[in-house]
């Protein structure tokens, strides 16, 4: 490729992707140039690219839009206002709490099967086949422990969801029928967004602004407001840079190390 084909990839590309996205998919394609050899020039090295990547950084900016977070008092409040003689609040409230808990990608939520979890006395372990930083499908595995609130606690929740719907192998999560009995189909990634829109409409929240991924960024924020070590927090996200988990972090500490807060708020 030319460096105008690439200038011409990355201006297409603004009109609906992030800077972020841009820049790796750009990053990506030096990367294959590079791998070919020095034969081959690598048109990512042009100076109109590197330009064209800097205007795309003042036209979009640096900050990242994501979804905003979910903390434990919302889930809480959602869970609440739940009718859980429901079959479809039960598989709710797990999808919730285990999403939560687990801070899961939707994807890696969405794949998950009963055989994937295993008990213990402690809590349940959950193995993740597949996910976007395992691209090998080594598995991932992550712990979670019982709670003593048990109307908020997520292996009591699942228990009760497998029990009412008669699962026991297969999807975990699993759509309806239209007469309301559960069908064998595997819940969806985007169902799973909409479940979360569902929930966070009902307490008063806009649920545009909410969706899966709220439920990950809200463990990861929620974790760093109660002092949680940033390695354990990588721990049971299972980021690999720390970049984005410094980011939650610095998102909690905007009220942790607050001076209005050490003003106002010590005990007198």
């Amino acid at each position: 490729a030319q460096p105008e084909t690439i200038v011409n990839y990355i201006n297409d590309l603004a009109d609906y992707a992030k800077a972020s996205t841009i820049r790796r998919r750009i990053s990506a394609i030096s990367e294959n140039y590079n791998a070919s050899g020095d034969h081959v020039e690598n048109p990512c090295r042009a100076w109109i690219v590197k330009e064209a990547l800097i205007g795309l950084t003042r036209l979009k900016g640096t900050v990242q839009k994501g979804k905003t977070p979910i903390y434990w008092e919302e889930i809480e409040e959602m869970i609440h206002r739940m009718d859980l003689t429901s079959l479809q609040a039960l598989r709710d409230r797990a999808v919730l709490l285990l999403g939560f808990m687990g801070a899961f990608r939707r994807s890696e939520l969405a794949g998950l099967d009963v055989e994937d979890i295993k008990k213990y006395p402690q809590g349940i372990v959950v193995t993740i086949r597949h996910s976007k930083t395992d691209q090998t499908s080594a598995g991932q595995q992550i712990g979670i422990p019982y709670l003593s609130h048990s109307s908020m606690d997520c292996i009591h929740a699942l228990q009760e969801w497998l029990t009412a719907a008669g699962i026991t192998s297969g999807p975990l999560f699993r759509s309806f029928l239209k007469n309301g009995k559960v069908s064998s189909r595997r819940l969806s990634d985007k169902s799973i967004n909409l479940i979360v829109k569902k929930y966070a409409a009902s307490i008063g929240l806009k649920p545009e602004m909410y969706g899966a991924h709220s439920l990950r960024h809200g463990f990861a924020t929620y974790a760093a407001l109660q002092g949680v070590e940033e390695r354990l927090i990588m721990k049971q996200t299972r980021h690999r840079s720390v970049e984005m988990v410094r980011r939650y972090i610095n998102e909690a500490d905007l009220f942790t190390n607050n001076p209005i807060d050490k003003i106002f708020n010590q005990p007198k």
